[in-house]
């Protein structure tokens, strides 16, 4: 047994040793954090179990990651060591006992909570305030000098502003903080990566590593890199500092950046609900994290734990759940949605990522699955950052099968078997048979979901289930539906019948804008949709209005008015409009008259077209701009939309300077409320919002 033991303890530190130099010097790693960490994590209980195995040179005893030879190198004037990781409450909590310990006063600490950023570690050292030298973390000991590269990240201050009164300008003061890419200035990479016809970037935190570890500078300046500090490393003749939480203002208050989100709390029950908080809401922000770093807060107490050799005992890094996993590539098909796209998308080897098990993954289109390059049987990278559809970053080359062949697009639809043309000027494939039956599907799928119709019970397995009975054809003969023919397919129960038949009735409620979006006219979006609701009031009205009276409804233009009245004229969808409008449904927008009776407005070239305010609702929010952050007590995200868009107003999704109000409902993103701080925007409790929206005024009290 102890040989086993020692032969996979062997293994394990090849393997780390390994995924190092990918991760740390070549920026081009085979594995994601999470199954990293397992790795080690293995070890270090391996280890745990047969001390006699530790030697001086184990990842679990030194901190991970070499200079690279592409730079000089920098010894750091105090290490920078690695954290241990935390996963749950009980290993929090574990952490928590052992530092107490080795010293009883940590029962009673406050900690200092800080957001993990994932980017790359970084050290900067100021000389009399001027900005002298970046560092890398290297092997925490000695990291590759990226002064010339670092120089150019616009947050990083070349000279300290020195607050008064704080004593005078430490001789040399060493900041440790992360280098990292905003989310934004990563999807605009990776924009330009396709535009240009170049591979894309896999995540923001690689993109980061990449661009920083250029001999050209000027590549560097190009990334919109920024930085974030969190640390005071080495200090010579600088202020005392008694706590952490006093250090990160020192920081802040020279002119160097430090995360908003900091806070300093009491007891391991408080460290666990911020950490729990921003597990909820790590996508609120526009910089990836991965956990919080939770430290104990008095330094002199720092000092009494100590260190092991490769990690502070005083800190420790609560890992959220991770968002990136390696898994099998089985296979590449390919779905018709309701349109008659055709997408291709990724059979996977079962894998947990993202809080759930993925065995599917988009892969967009054919020029994408062309520029990853990813085939079948190919290990690859699969992401789910929060509730977005999985899909597949990359794949991991240097396991790729050696007779692996690129994969082609099919020319046939899977579902019908008819060509599958490719437009001129467009990335997408679309199956032309419009009786194609998976295009039938997907069109009902599309009819009854929540930001359609909302008809709950009607899923895909569902639809697919009544189709092939001969039950449906098109969205209207759902309300065809009969009792007796429900009863008796299999899984339909009396109970199942009665609701999902209860469901469809409460359906024809529905306003017009939404049996718009039911309808999946190409191009025609909700806030489209809304708009032509809005304007026409009924849907006769629409059906009757003439391209250009479409096009001139403010957001809608040319090319959705052509869509719209392309749709409008097909025999086929003509036959099902009429189905529905014999069927009994609204086709009306609430509190908007008729096309006939709205009052009138110029368009382009005088063509007389009916006001988009033209509501029977007061346009008490006209021209204002209102943002919404966390859940209302009695509205819904999209009714809140829908109730500030028919006062005339506006619905964006980011709090800017032409922001009028942001209404906080509960559990809202911190960024948002952050920004309307910054710029003065007032805040409105998610409970007073029916004042604002019948006053236009910010509600008093």
């Amino acid at each position: 047994m102890a040989a086993d033991a020692a032969q996979r303890v062997e293994e394990l530190r090849a393997q780390i040793a390994h995924h190092d130099r990918r991760y740390y010097e070549l920026d081009d790693p085979e594995v994601t954090d999470a199954d990293y960490d397992a790795l080690l994590r293995e070890l270090r209980e391996l280890e745990a179990r047969h001390p006699e195995l530790i030697t001086p040179d184990s990842p679990t005893q030194r901190v991970s990651g070499a200079p690279s030879s592409l730079f000089a190198p920098v010894r750091h004037l105090v290490p920078m060591m690695s954290l241990d990781n935390a996963m749950n409450l009980d290993e929090l909590q574990a952490w928590a006992g052992r530092i107490a310990r080795v010293d009883p006063e940590a029962l009673q600490a406050d900690f200092a909570c800080e957001l993990k950023i994932d980017g790359l570690a970084m050290s900067l050292t100021y000389e009399g305030g001027r900005f002298v030298r970046a560092a890398t973390r290297g092997d925490g000991v000695t990291g590759e000098d990226v002064t010339a590269n670092v120089a150019t990240i616009a947050a990083v201050p070349k000279r300290l502003r020195w607050p008064q009164g704080r004593g005078r300008v430490p001789a040399v003061i060493e900041v440790r903080g992360e280098v990292y890419m905003p989310v934004s200035a990563f999807e605009e990479l990776n924009k330009r990566q396709v535009d240009a016809g170049q591979k894309t970037f896999a995540n923001p935190r690689n993109s980061a590593a990449g661009s920083l570890r250029q001999k050209d500078a000027s590549i560097t300046a190009s990334r919109e890199l920024s930085f974030w500090s969190y640390q005071v490393g080495a200090l010579e003749g600088g202020p005392d500092i008694a706590r952490q939480s006093q250090a990160l203002e020192v920081l802040r208050r020279s002119g160097l950046p430090v995360n908003p989100e900091n806070t300093v709390v009491h007891g391991i029950d408080e460290v666990y609900a911020f950490c729990t908080r921003w597990r909820e809401h790590r996508h609120d922000l526009d910089y990836e994290i991965d956990g919080v770093v939770v430290k104990v807060d008095d330094l002199a107490l720092q000092r009494r734990l100590g260190a092991t050799s490769h990690a502070p005992r005083w800190a420790v890094a609560f890992k959220f759940p991770p968002e990136e996993r390696i898994t099998k590539l089985r296979d590449i098909m390919v779905s018709i949605g309701r349109t008659g796209r055709a997408t291709p998308f990724a059979v996977l080897e079962p894998v947990f990522v993202g809080g759930s098990t993925v065995g599917l993954a988009t892969l967009h289109n054919e020029d994408q699955v062309a520029l990853k390059d990813v085939r079948p049987g190919d290990t690859v990278v699969v992401r789910k950052a929060g509730d977005v559809i999985p899909e597949v970053v990359g794949p991991v080359l240097s396991e790729r099968p050696k007779r692996s062949r690129p994969w082609v697009f099919p020319t046939t639809c899977p579902s019908c078997g008819s060509p599958l043309v490719r437009l001129p000027g467009e990335s997408d494939t679309f199956c032309t048979n419009l009786e194609c039956p998976m295009q039938r599907v997907q069109r009902i799928v599309h009819f009854a979901s929540r930001s359609a119709m909302d008809i709950e019970g009607l899923g895909e397995k569902r639809v697919v289930q009544l189709v092939e009975a001969g039950l449906l054809s098109d969205p209207a003969d759902l309300y065809r539906l009969r009792r007796d023919e429900l009863v008796a397919l299999e899984r339909m129960a009396d109970i199942s019948t009665d609701n999902l038949l209860g469901a469809i009735e409460s359906s024809k409620d529905r306003p017009l804008s939404r049996v718009l979006v039911a309808l999946g006219i190409r191009h025609l979006g909700p806030t489209g949709a809304r708009a032509l609701a809005r304007t026409f009031g009924t849907f006769e009205a629409i059906r009757g209005a003439p391209v250009e009276d479409l096009a001139a409804v403010e957001g809608i233009g040319s090319v959705i008015a052509d869509s719209v009245a392309e749709f409008l004229q097909s025999p086929h969808n003509r036959a099902v409009l009429d189905k529905l409008v014999g069927a009994g449904l609204t086709l009306s927008e609430p509190g908007v008259p008729d096309g006939t009776g709205a009052r009138r407005q110029a368009g382009p070239a005088g063509r007389g077209v009916p006001r988009a305010d033209g509501s029977g609702a007061e346009q008490s929010l006209a021209g204002k701009s209102v943002v919404v952050t966390g859940t209302l007590p009695d509205f819904t995200r999209e009714e809140a939309e829908e109730a500030i868009l028919a006062r005339g107003g506006k619905s964006p999704g980011s709090v800017s300077a032409k922001t009028f109000a942001l209404v906080l409902g509960t559990e809202p993103g911190t960024a948002k409320l952050r920004k309307a701080e910054e710029l003065g925007i007032p805040v409105v409790d998610g409970a007073r919002f029916p004042d604002l929206l019948e006053s236009g005024e910010i509600p008093e009290g």
